[in-house]
């Protein structure tokens, strides 16, 4: 006879994967804002500048934010990476797992 699944179990470990990818989301997007330099902006700024990127409907200049973007992470990664560790495939790696500074504007 066979072993009857856990479903409480599966769900718990599931809830569990989802909220530990939330909060690597956020911390990655914290490193993102610091790495870009964003975070000499106070929140408020920095808000209206992500709302108005997500409201913005022209797809050249989202094209053109994307292009500017890939360049930035490419420059980075030239900085950063030996010559034998460099990804030259297109796709970065995830960052390390630093967290942000508290101390910085608009924190609390």
């Amino acid at each position: 006879m066979r072993k009857p699944r856990d479903f409480d179990g599966e769900l718990k470990a599931l809830q569990d994967k989802a909220r530990d990818l939330k909060s690597r989301k956020v911390t990655q997007l914290g490193e993102l804002v610091i790495a870009a330099g964003a975070d000499s902006l106070s929140v408020d700024e920095l808000a209206g500048a992500l709302i108005m990127l997500a409201e913005t409907k022209d797809a050249a200049r989202k094209e053109a934010w994307a292009k500017r973007g890939a360049a930035f992470f490419q420059s980075r990664a030239r900085r950063n990476a030996p010559t034998a560790d460099r990804n030259t495939d297109g796709t970065q790696p995830q960052p390390s797992g630093a967290q942000p500074s508290s101390s910085r504007k608009g924190a609390t």
